[in-house]
């Protein structure tokens, strides 16, 4: 018989006694695995910070090809873009200034050329958004407007054309433009407008943004006229023609950028070198444009 002498038997571990003979988790690493895993992680680490290089330099390069192309399309599409037409009575000059950003170049377009019954048809306009298709239907409206004026037919009439032709063939685009005609020996020019900021015009040192004739958006609507405007441009004047790129700008009400080109313009003495001025215009108002185009077209009135 085998029985228990002297006393009780010792009291089992409580439940917590048991937990704390059991280890709280994994073995603690060795001063090799813990520099091997650093170093694992500092490789793997290295391998994303270099595919994400390339993948930056990768799309540097694709934006400077889309500029590359849109630049050369741009260049085949419209005139010299720092040309100037010197007539007897006037001097016009010309300005383009692309968008600093690839992805900003957009529609803006300009025309200034003499037609077959010796008046000089003047054009600036902007269609909506950007890149290739926006380049695309620029030269649309360009080429267009170019074959039409060969007409004869006043501006309103030619604007009433080129809204049908964006209302019909532009997949719902839109376009702004001022499309006028200047008669060299009287000064008279006459022109309309479709949603486009109206002309500046310098006289005796002091500027103004003309009074538009009534026109609505290209593409907006065909039911809306175009009207007809004129103004008698003087022996000294200076007449302002441009895109938005110019007074916008991100951070700045486009009233504070209209109010720094008529500043602008009342000191942009004029003569000979009339091209140098537009780019001290550019300049005093913010300079080149990171996220539009600046289109400008100046008109400057000899004198007799």
């Amino acid at each position: 018989m085998v029985g228990v002498v002297g006393g009780s038997p010792p009291p089992l571990p409580t439940p917590n006694d048991r937990e704390a003979e059991l280890p709280d988790g994994p073995a603690p690493l060795t001063t090799t695995e813990t520099i091997l895993r650093l170093r694992a992680r500092l490789a793997h680490a290295q391998r994303i910070m270099s595919e994400s290089r390339r993948q930056l330099l990768d799309a540097r390069q694709r934006a400077a090809e889309a500029r590359q192309v849109s630049l050369a399309l741009r260049d085949a599409i419209l005139p010299d873009p720092g040309g100037s037409i010197r007539l007897p009575s006037a001097h016009i000059a010309v300005r383009y200034v692309p968008a600093e950003k690839a992805s900003s170049l957009g529609g803006d377009w300009y025309e200034a050329t003499t037609l077959p019954d010796g008046r000089v048809l003047l054009a600036i306009g902007d269609v909506a958004g950007h890149g290739l298709p926006a380049i695309a239907q620029m030269a649309q409206l360009r080429h267009a407007l170019v074959g039409l004026a060969m007409t004869g037919e006043p501006a309103d009439r030619l604007m009433a054309w080129l809204n049908g032709l964006v209302f019909h063939r532009m997949d719902e685009g839109t376009a702004t433009a001022v499309v006028g005609h200047l008669e060299p020996l009287s000064g008279l020019f006459t022109w309309a407008q479709a949603g486009h900021l109206p002309p500046i015009l310098v006289r005796d040192g002091v500027a103004r943004q003309l009074v538009p004739p009534e026109g609505v958006l290209l593409g907006a609507s065909l039911e809306l006229p175009y009207a007809l405007g004129d103004l008698d441009l003087r022996p000294g004047d200076l007449l302002l023609l441009f895109t938005d790129g110019l007074v916008e700008r991100r951070g700045r009400d486009i009233d504070e950028g209209l109010a720094l080109t008529v500043a602008a313009a009342e000191t942009l003495s004029w003569d000979d070198c009339l091209e140098e001025r537009l780019d001290t215009l550019v300049e005093s108002v913010g300079g080149p444009n990171p996220e539009d185009d600046i289109c400008l077209l100046a008109v400057g009135v000899l004198e007799g």
